[in-house]
């Protein structure tokens, strides 16, 4: 594992970034006192898509209208 001082993680970073990526951690340091140790999180390479739970959940055809006398009366403070 690398130690780099502040001003050279600023002016590498992205040389840096792409390093930790490949699964090498670095330790960014002040004044050789090590502050931070910096690697690649373990996140999913692609995000979930939308649509996931097609066919698993039902959504009714009154969707749009459900409670709308309720609301109203709520909001309104009268019936529709």
């Amino acid at each position: 594992m690398i130690t780099v001082n502040i001003h050279e993680a600023k002016t590498q970073l992205s040389r840096l970034i792409a390093q930790a990526l490949k699964g090498e951690s670095f330790v960014i340091a002040k004044a050789g006192k090590p502050l931070v140790k910096v690697s690649a999180l373990d996140t999913p390479k692609s995000p979930k898509r939308l649509g996931f739970l097609s066919g698993h959940i039902k959504v009714t055809r009154a969707f749009n209208t459900m409670g709308s006398r309720e609301i109203a009366v709520r909001f309104h403070g009268e019936e529709e």
